[in-house]
This record gives structure tokens, C-alpha cells and sequence, in this order.
């Protein structure tokens, strides 16, 4: 197996490293039926390759065998973004050079610095991917991932835009959705829903992102405490949350819901 370097991989807070080591915790405790895992928002820059690739480097670092997929390929960034380098000479490929036929897989999936992290990154973007979704050839190399790996995690294109995410949340055992507070509107939240009920693919959790000055009020004003009744996991000045408890790192706050 061909081995890349990520260059771009910085050091966290320790709030934001915390919290995403509480969601590794939480993803484990799903039981062994749950192994493909998409991480999808409902719209751009809510920080779903991000929560994507540290919850995949948390999984590696703790010795648990993962692959990180990006099946994103309308509009990826990560091989840019995190400078992922090739360790030999030869030019780096990718899901869409996989998926269109002209690449095996064995040689699409690249090792990592993280013993046991890959990773399939996507470096040429593609107009319309949707045929390389639907076909036979997407479903099977999840399945053999599965089978190579324990988590298979997949990021995803945005559910707002396009319908990837639908289709490769009905080939999953679960979906991950990534909110950007104070941003993304709950009916448009509950939209994404829906459309993950609609592809079959359960809800894991929400992960709410780049909460800044979190007070109470103005999360019960803004997504109502029983429309998310399941788990809440978020970062930075930030928190991670849990049922109607509110766990805070940074602002220094504990928080349980009157309800």
C-alpha cells in the first residue's frame, strides 16, 4: 500500500480535542452493527471535513483500524486543504479515479502517519458524480472496507445541494450531521432530517459547531430542546452535550435543561 504524509494537521485546543475525544467515545458505544458512518451537513462550511478527519484521527490514534473516504467530489478540498503528500514519487489519486474505472482500489487507499488510519482521498472533482454514486461499483467498496476496517468514515457533499448525501447515507449504518450554530435554520436542520429518514439512514447523533457565547435561552430559542432529543457533541468555546445535560469546556459552565 502507498503511503501519504498529511502536512496540515495542527494541534487542537485542549477543549476541542476533548470534545471530539468524547465523540469517539460515544461513536464506539454504538455497538458492532455500526461500522459506515457518513458525516454529512445540511449546508456548506459547517466544518463537516473537519469533524470528519479529527474524529478518523482520534479512531487511528487510539488503535482503532479506520479509513477516511471522501466521497465529496464535486467540490473537495481536503487534499488541498491538509496537504496530504505523497511519500514516493507519482501523482496522488483518488474515490473518483477508483470509481470511474481506471484505478484499483488497493492503490486508491493510502496509508497514513497514524498506524492504523488510511485514507481514500478525492482529487479531481467531478461535474456530476451521481452516476459513480449509483453504481454497483460505490456499494461494493464500502463493503470491502467494512470488511478491512472497523469504521469506515465517509464525508459527504452537502444534503442542501445535491443528492449524493442520500445516496450514500442509504448504503451506511448511520449518518453524523454537522450544524453550524447561529447560522444553519432549524427548519432547514429539519429538512436534512427527513431526508436521511427518507434514505434509510439512521441518525447517529448532531454535532453542533463553532458555538461561540453559549447561553441556554438562546439554544432552546434557537433549535428547541425537543426537536433535538437525541445527542449533542460540540467544539471549541463550544460544548459537548448530552440528552438535556450540557457539559461546557473553555467557558467553564454546567447546564442542565429545567425541562
Amino acid at each position: 500500500m502507498k503511503a501519504v504524509k498529511i502536512e496540515n494537521m495542527p494541534e487542537l485546543p485542549y477543549a476541542v480535542e476533548e470534545a471530539l475525544n468524547r465523540l469517539r467515545v460515544n461513536i464506539t458505544f454504538l455497538g458492532t452493527d455500526v461500522r459506515k458512518i457518513m458525516v454529512i451537513s445540511t449546508t456548506p462550511d459547517e466544518g463537516k471535513s473537519f469533524v470528519a478527519i479529527q474524529l478518523w484521527r482520534q479512531l487511528a490514534d487510539t488503535g482503532i483500524s479506520s479509513v477516511l473516504l471522501d466521497a465529496d467530489m464535486r467540490k473537495s478540498v481536503m487534499a488541498d486543504k491538509y496537504k496530504l503528500t505523497l511519500e514516493n514519487e507519482g501523482s496522488l489519486k483518488g474515490t473518483s479515479h477508483y470509481l470511474s474505472g481506471s484505478y484499483p482500489l488497493e492503490d486508491a487507499i493510502y496509508h497514513t502517519q497514524f498506524e492504523k488510519g488510511d485514507i481514500l482521498p478525492n482529487t479531481d472533482n467531478v461535474v456530476n458524480p451521481s452516476r459513480l454514486l449509483e453504481s454497483s461499483r460505490f456499494a461494493q467498496m464500502l463493503d470491502q472496507m467494512a470488511e478491512k476496517y472497523r469504521y469506515v468514515l465517509v464525508d459527504s457533499a452537502p444534503l442542501d445541494l445535491v443528492s449524493d448525501g442520500e445516496r450514500i447515507g442509504s448504503l451506511c449504518d448511520g449518518a453524523l450531521l454537522v450544524v453550524r450554530a447561529g447560522t444553519t435554520p432549524k427548519g432547514i436542520v429539519k429538512k436534512s432530517v427527513q431526508q436521511l429518514e427518507r434514505a434509510g439512514c439512521p441518525l447517529l447523533g448532531i454535532i453542533l459547531n463553532r458555538v461561540e457565547n453559549y447561553t441556554g435561552g438562546y439554544y432552546n430559542k434557537r433549535y428547541g430542546s425537543r426537536y433535538y432529543g437525541k445527542r449533542y457533541y460540540g467544539y471549541g468555546k463550544r460544548y459537548y452535550g448530552y440528552g438535556k445535560q450540557y457539559y461546557g469546556y473553555g467557558n467553564e459552565y454546567y447546564k442542565k435543561s429545567k425541562s
